[in-house]
């Protein structure tokens, strides 16, 4: 055999590779299609946090997420607001370009539609309820300390700015007392010009909402001639307000040199959760869990380390990230690979499951369904060699032997031309040695 023909029992037929290959190519292309409908794009670089007002334990909050997010790669950018009735309002709002807000619990009704677009990263940290009042009030009370809402009547008492959750929550308990209309006098103020106004005397008693190290609790438990409430119907108010817990602030918890508290406080606090909108990447909401861990994780005076965050739906379903988070904590991903590589493997996986899943069968039967393209080749050589064999069998004379030879000759040619891989020389071979039988029976009988 010359070296063209030996070249050519090297190479495969491309016409053959090309017939099965092409087809798989396209199916192994329609299932990454597939899965590429079902993988998220990549996580953006920013997150945008509504967060609260100035002074108030959420914009404090916002700060330290903000570090723990740029690790990662992150720009958290914070959006003020009065508080969480305005963050829940941005977060229903389409329009508003807003990732993730600080939800106070219980602030507002939630409607299925707000359970149908928002979930919830469970319970972040105790949100207290701080009744501040100015000294001078308690002069005529037993004991010079007030202890019930009812003595603020016909008060100057700062609700907090409207869209805020205290300012919600005030409402409610003054109304409960029935001081919610004159002469009680119920001022939309906070923050830390709030603040100044009750050391000055221009208002007579605050409600605050927010973590013991926020700016405005921590000025004020330290302000002269101000005094914090102890709620002697806390437990009640608790039976009455289901999102209420009471909690005891313990007597010189705040500051053990001055002595501040001077004794225990009864206060009421609603839980504090984060909100985010269904559409959220997932990679987000899980650096937003892994940063309230490290924020909300550490001890307090309301908590004990750790306690915090926690499974909890608050007001919102949990979201599936949370749930997961909360059993497994970090994914296995980012527990030894850095964010964006943890990130671009997680969704590549999805795209190559179904990938792997299709190529394992199309690699078990391609190379079968290519050896029987060739060996079809080489059988129907064979059946043409039978047809003439049996034709000569039966009407030797009917052609003289350069015909036969001839006929023989045209269907060892196209064995010789047969683009086959070496795997399949022995049935070349025997196939040429049949042709050469057959060769001698036609000199035989002509």
């Amino acid at each position: 055999m010359n070296i063209k023909k030996v070249r050519r029992l090297k190479i495969p037929s491309w016409h053959d590779v090309a017939l099965i290959g092409l087809p798989a190519l396209l199916l192994l292309a329609g299932g990454f299609w597939l899965a590429a409908q079902f993988v998220r794009p990549a996580p953006p670089h920013q997150l945008i946090l509504s967060s609260g007002g100035e002074g108030g334990g959420y914009q404090r909050f916002a700060a330290r997420y903000r570090e723990v997010l740029e690790r990662y790669g992150i720009e958290l950018v914070e959006r003020p607001s009065a508080g969480s009735l305005e963050n829940l309002q941005r977060l229903r709002d389409p329009d508003e370009v807003v990732d993730a807000g600080f939800i106070q619990g219980g602030t507002a009704s939630v409607s299925d539609a707000d359970r149908e677009q928002l979930v919830s990263l469970g319970g972040l940290y105790y949100e207290p309820l701080w009744i501040f009042y100015r000294s001078e009030l308690a002069q005529q009370v037993p004991g010079r300390r007030l202890d019930r809402l009812g003595q603020l009547k016909g008060r100057r008492i700062a609700i907090g700015a409207a869209g805020s959750g205290a300012h919600k929550l005030a409402r409610d308990l003054l109304e409960s007392n029935g001081l919610a209309g004159a002469p009680t006098q119920l001022l939309e103020s906070d923050g830390l010009a709030m603040v100044e106004d009750l050391r000055a005397g221009r208002l007579d008693a605050a409600f605050v909402v927010g973590p013991s190290q926020s700016a405005v609790v921590w000025s004020l438990l330290f302000a002269k001639d101000v005094q914090l409430m102890s709620l002697a119907h806390a437990d009640a108010y608790a039976r009455l307000f289901p999102q209420l817990q009471r909690l005891t602030l313990p007597r010189g918890a705040i500051d053990l040199v001055h002595d501040v508290p001077a004794q225990d406080v009864a206060l009421l606090a609603p839980m504090a959760t984060l909100a985010v909108r269904q559409d959220t990447h997932p990679a987000l909401i899980d650096l937003l869990l892994q940063a309230a861990s490290e924020v909300h994780g550490e001890a307090g005076v309301f908590q004990k380390p750790h306690e915090f965050p926690q499974a909890t739906e608050v007001d919102f379903p949990l979201a599936a990230e949370a749930e997961r988070y909360y059993k497994s904590g970090k994914s296995f991903l980012q527990r030894y690979l850095p964010f964006w590589l943890a990130t671009l493997i997680d969704r590549m996986v999805v795209l190559l499951v179904p990938v792997v899943a299709l190529l394992i069968p199309i690699i078990r039967f391609a190379p079968p369904l290519y050896g029987w393209r060739v060996r079809s080749r080489i059988f129907r050589r064979y059946g043409e060699l039978k047809f003439l064999e049996r034709e000569l069998e039966l009407e030797a004379g009917r052609y003289s032997r350069e015909e036969w030879l001839a006929r023989l000759d045209e269907i060892e040619d196209d064995a010789n031309h047969l683009p086959a891989p070496l795997a399949f020389s022995d049935m070349l071979y025997t196939l040429r040695q049949h042709i050469g039988l057959v060769r001698s029976e036609i000199l035989r009988k002509t």
